[in-house]
């Protein structure tokens, strides 16, 4: 007899927030997946997630410590707020131990959310030999507008490095994301591949791309999110001194 596989699945749907009903059942078979799958959901939105979570089978208390671990890497990029709802006063009583914001109803809870105070601004760049001089030209433009000059050099650099990764390793046009939120810059990196961001380690300053290591050095954080579309995000955190 083969053995039953439980499921869990997202629906997304419709609002002002990325919104989307959890269904199925969270065990330890479907951990790793509905973690996934709310990390991509988070990626492509910009004001915030809210996951209705009542037609989710809780059947071990102690795995809904993943939407506490969603809760925080969503707010640290792409820094927006993350709450359930949930009509089930039981679902309510155990997620509340997870330290996420749960609600009884929608309504309430899109009332609650509150995406912090930013600026955000994109471009689609071309690929050709003058690509990463338009990132570096984009960056400096909008710290300057922003007046953060004082992250221009090192966004500059960020930009750089994940523009031309871009461009090593996959087929994709980056595209370019700079967002300033309490007094942290993210410079961000989209591609349509879903394959793992590759950062060279090399520190050979006289050529593009100055690895891993150098952004780690001037970042507060970095992280490499996949997205629902298909691709991924690179970003890089720096915060003001």
């Amino acid at each position: 007899m083969l053995a039953r596989h439980n499921s869990v699945w997202l629906v997304p749907r419709h609002g002002a927030l990325a919104k989307a009903s959890a269904v199925g059942v969270l065990d330890r078979t479907t951990y790793s997946q509905l973690r996934d799958e709310l990390l991509e959901f988070a990626a492509d939105s910009e004001d915030g997630v809210l996951i209705d979570v009542e037609r989710l089978e809780l059947r071990d208390r102690a795995l809904i410590r993943v939407f506490a671990l969603v809760a925080l890497c969503v707010g640290e990029w792409p820094a927006i707020p993350f709450a359930l709802v949930t009509g089930r006063p039981e679902q309510r009583a155990a997620l509340a131990a997870s330290g996420v914001p749960v609600y009884a109803d929608t309504a309430t809870a899109e009332a609650a959310l509150t995406r912090p105070a930013g600026r955000r601004v994109g471009r689609l760049l071309d690929r050709s030999p003058r690509t990463s001089a338009r990132a570096r030209g984009f960056v400096r433009g909008i710290c300057a507008e922003w007046m953060v000059p004082e992250l221009a050099e090192d966004a500059e650099l960020i930009a750089t490095e994940l523009v031309e990764n871009t461009l090593r390793h996959t087929d994709s046009a980056p595209r370019l994301r700079l967002e300033l939120r309490r007094g942290t810059l993210s410079v961000a990196v989209s591609d349509e591949s879903r394959r793992p961001a590759v950062l060279r380690e090399g520190l050979d300053l006289a050529r593009v791309g100055l690895g891993l290591r150098m952004i780690t050095k001037v970042a507060k954080r970095w992280g490499s999110s996949r997205s629902r579309s298909g691709g991924k995000t690179v970003w890089a955190l720096l915060a003001r001194p």
